[in-house]
């Protein structure tokens, strides 16, 4: 009975996950379902503008794995959230940024559920926005 259970609860969870990854915009964006005009991209991640921009300069920064948010993050993704890093650092350098500020929302605040990363220059943040 207690297996039965957990397999039902492990079935569930990735019915969960394969509906999030399929109707998730950040995926169809991955994997060019939907055009965006990415101003980065490696073998872990790409980056964008962000079209609601709360800066002068607003970058998301998005890992192709669908990670569904900070409270979801493993080991496993551990290569993935490094590349995240390294991308911002390589934006920063290319756009000779001297200040700003990377965050990542979560909860209520997470308007899209899957992992991604803010990049912010340029101007004062407008924070009730993000």
């Amino acid at each position: 009975m207690i297996k039965k259970a957990k397999f039902i609860a492990r079935e569930a969870k990735l019915k969960i996950k394969y509906i999030m990854e399929k109707d998730c915009i950040f995926c169809k964006m991955v994997n060019r379902d939907i055009k965006a005009e990415f101003i980065y991209e490696s073998e872990r991640v790409i980056a964008l503008n962000d079209i609601n921009p709360v800066a002068k300069f607003h970058i998301l920064i998005i890992p192709k794995k669908h990670i569904d948010s900070v409270l979801t993050i493993d080991n496993k993704d551990s290569e993935d959230i490094i590349d995240m890093f390294k991308a911002a650092k390589i934006i920063v350098s290319e756009k000779k940024l001297d200040a700003f500020r990377v965050s990542f929302n979560g909860g209520k605040f997470q308007h899209i559920p899957h992992l991604h990363m803010h990049l912010l220059a340029g101007s004062k943040i407008e924070w009730s926005k993000l």
